[in-house]
Formats: structure tokens, sequence, C-alpha cells
């Protein structure tokens, strides 16, 4: 008991703040992950990990049941849930995936705001578990684990600044990455075959595909700029 005591007073406790050199160079680090043509496509599965994450949540707190998730190759996936076709849970479901990375983005800059990085990792962690019991696809599982592993050797064996700029990178990297990845969404829609989440939005509610994107925009947009919000006036104040 002992043991698990002070791991849980480790976790749930704080960390020294990094240094404004830290914060700024994960931020570009982030940045350069989410523009760079080359390095976007290998960058793109941890969105997807968390796009999938948000629809599976959500369709649980909804009251349906979660049949599977699977992450592809390409940083595509699919979460399918059993329960209403139609109806709120269903809309909030569908809504969870685009907007799912930008608000987890902003959950973690709550916790790194208060110097709680190590907590942003094991939440993670958390998370990556879970999602592993309805995995259903090798090539999804694989990601999960590989992800996971990389996340857990960081709370490990990192020190603690290691682990902060891992959490800071994860951070930006999902407020950053959250609009861009509905900007993808408006420009597939022009080639696509109606099965995007906007385009099963508006054949729930009869409300246009377009509204569906911009509100989606909108959110991500606002998740970012409450997570910039959150960690700027941390950082100047150093």
């Amino acid at each position: 008991m002992g043991a698990v005591q002070s791991f849980w007073d480790q976790v749930s406790g704080t960390q020294p703040l990094p240094s404004a050199g830290v914060v700024l160079g994960t931020a570009a680090a982030a940045l350069i992950l989410v523009l760079a043509p080359g390095l976007w496509p290998a960058a793109r599965h941890v969105v997807t990990v968390a796009h999938e994450a948000g629809h599976a949540l959500v369709a649980l707190l909804a009251g349906r049941r979660l049949s599977g998730i699977r992450l592809h190759s390409d940083t595509s996936g699919l979460t399918v849930s059993r329960g209403r076709a139609r109806g709120p849970g269903m809309v909030l479901t569908l809504l969870a995936g685009h907007s799912g990375p930008a608000l987890l983005g902003l959950g973690a800059a709550a916790l790194l705001a208060q110097g709680r990085a190590l907590a942003v990792l094991w939440a993670l962690i958390v998370l990556l578990a879970a999602m592993l019991l309805s995995i259903r696809n090798l090539f999804g599982l694989w990601v999960v684990l590989l992800f996971g592993a990389a996340v857990a050797a960081v709370t490990r064996w990192a020190d603690p600044v290691a682990q902060s700029a891992a959490a800071y990178t994860l951070t930006w990297f999902w407020l950053l990455a959250g609009p861009r990845t509905v900007l993808e969404l408006a420009r597939s829609r022009r080639r696509s075959s109606g099965t995007s989440d906007a385009d099963q939005l508006a054949a729930l509610t009869r409300v246009p595909a377009l509204i569906w994107v911009a509100l989606l925009l909108a959110i991500t947009l606002a998740a970012a700029a409450g997570g910039v919000a959150l960690l700027l006036p941390e950082l100047l104040d150093r």
C-alpha cells in the first residue's frame, strides 16, 4: 500500500514548471509536425487515436454499446457503436471525432498550467489501455501498443524535464492538429462518397454538411485558443 500511495502522490502531485525555452521549443516542434509534409502523415496517427477515442468515449457516455475500433495505415479510422440510429446521442458521438484531439489538448493544457505534466502522460496511458480492449484490427493494435509503450517509457525512465517536454509536445500537437484535420475534412468532402462525419451528421439532422464542418472548425479553433490562453500566461509569468 505504501508503494501505491507513493505512486499516486507522484502522479497526482505537481512537477517543476519547464523553462520558457522548453515550452516554446515544444510548441515549435509540434508546429513542424503539423505543417511539414514529410512528417505529418506519420504524426497524424496520433491524431487518429484521439479522434477515435473521442467517438468511443462519447458513445459510451451517451449510453451506446461500443462494438470496436479500427485504425488504418492511411491514418483513417472507424469506431462502431450500437444504439439508436438517430437522436442526440448519435449526433454527439459523430461530433466527438474531429473535435476530440483539440479538446484533449485543451484538457492537457489545463493540467500543464497547474504543473501536472506527469498526470497528462499517465492519463494518456490509461486512455490507450482502455482503447486496447476495443481495437479490432492488427494495425490498430500495433499503433496503440507502440504509442503506449513510448509514453510509458518516458514516465518510467525520462527525467522530469524530458517528461514535461513530452507532455507539452503532445499537448501543442493536439491543439494545432485539430483545426488542420477539419480543413482536410472540408477538402476531402469534394471527392468523398458521403461517409465523412459531417456527411453523416447532415443525413441525421438535415443540416448541411458545410454547417457541421464550420461548427467543427469553430470548436477546434476555440479549443486551440483556450489551450494557448492557458499555457502562455503561465509562460509569461516565469
